[in-house]
């Protein structure tokens, strides 16, 4: 069975939603479902909501059979031809209309929701104070504002640059997925609006984990110049399992790094709080007064002026082996915050992580040292 929109418009006359004059344009969002023996009609006009069921046999009895959906705020009209009665006649078969009251919900919450589900409500909340959004042509800069279906929403969203980034996936089951995060490539956002690519994004169709955050799979995160292993969630039982295991520090992680400079022991535990650096924002120092840290080091190789270490991270404080390194006057070499300016990407590499499995399973992941380490050490990778 079928329906065209101009049929929907007259239907609308009949209930006297809309006038002659009114135009078939002026059917907002209309939806058309047909089955057989019955059309369901969905649609804003004059800024009010109303849905329609029209067949042969459409009666009380049979809304709830036909709109299996069917919200709790749809109020059903009467018929205009005799009140008495909600099935209304019309060519050859009946119709039942409903004005569905407005509901009104936050704009980043609508927009996450009826627009775009693939854009997290965080992203949306970025478009929105950018001011991407208009309602009602009126630009909106609060993702506090509250909308329903009857309103005018249109986007003018920056064009997304087409990058490809290769993201080997070493491990995939039903819970978890591991990969080889390349140098250069952000675990997550940072906060800004940007349409940068990040792991988080590439991973979002794989996870049911955060995604309405802009860290969907994220439980645990590499520096943008860090290359290595990324354990993912895939869903949030996953996750909480895994952010245990990082939080009771049952599982272990191992990083290769090359220092500008050579450690005075060639292995030692550092055991250094780490706090935030107030005269240069989003670094860190250590602090007394700072967050415990501690890290044990072992170096592997020597040359004239750069150590290749093995670090082993007990805690995982921001920044952790980047300022301890630092602080034994050997930063790691291409790390511009801590250590001096260089031609190179920042040598270090999350080479080994050991953890449990949901399924209970233990096992230690294992990601190549990079070639570009090799240049350096060449008989000792």
């Amino acid at each position: 069975m079928k329906i065209l929109p101009r049929t929907v418009l007259k239907i609308a006359r009949l209930y006297k939603l809309a006038d002659d004059n009114t135009p078939v344009k002026a059917l907002r969002r209309l939806e058309i479902q047909t089955d057989e023996s019955h059309v369901f009609a969905e649609f804003i006009l004059n800024k009010q909501h109303f849905a329609l069921l029209y067949g042969s046999i459409v009666d009380e009895e049979s809304i709830d059979e036909l709109w299996t959906e069917k919200p709790d705020n749809a109020e059903i009209l009467p018929n205009p031809l005799d009140p008495e009665f909600i099935e209304t006649p019309f060519q050859g078969k009946y119709v039942i209309m409903f004005r569905i009251s407005p509901t009104k919900v936050r704009l980043d919450i609508y927009l996450s929701t009826k627009f775009d589900t693939t854009i997290s409500r965080s992203l949306w909340q970025k478009y929105i104070k950018a001011g991407y959004v208009s309602v009602n042509n009126k630009v909106a800069t609060t993702p506090k504002f509250e909308v329903d279906e009857t309103d005018e929403i249109a986007l003018n969203l920056p064009e997304k640059e087409q990058t490809d980034v290769d993201l080997p996936i070493l491990y995939e089951d039903d819970d978890v997925i591991v990969v080889n995060k390349p140098s250069g490539l952000l675990t997550h956002a940072k906060g800004g609006l940007s349409d940068e690519p990040t792991v988080a994004e590439i991973i979002r169709p794989k996870t049911s984990f955060a995604t309405d955050t802009d860290r969907p799979g994220i439980v645990h995160r590499l520096d943008r110049d860090t290359s290595g292993l990324l354990i993912i969630a895939k869903n949030p039982e996953s996750a909480a399992h895994l952010q245990r295991q990082f939080a009771e520090r049952t599982a272990k992680k191992t990083y290769i790094a090359i220092t500008d400079g050579k450690p005075k022991l060639n292995a030692a535990k550092i055991d250094l709080p780490i706090g935030r650096n107030p005269s240069a924002p989003s670094t860190f120092r250590i602090d007394p007064n700072g967050k415990p840290a501690q890290t044990t080091y072992h170096v592997l190789a020597e040359n004239d002026t750069q150590s290749l270490v093995e670090l082993k991270p007990t805690t995982g404080r921001t920044h952790q082996l980047r300022v301890h390194l630092a602080h034994l006057n050997a930063p790691i070499l291409g790390d511009r915050v801590y250590g001096k300016s260089s031609d190179c990407r920042m040598m270090l590499h999350a080479q080994k992580l050991e953890i449990t499995l949901p399924s209970g399973e233990r096992k230690v992941f294992e990601a190549a040292v990079p070639d570009e380490f090799k240049e350096f050490f060449p008989e000792d990778l």
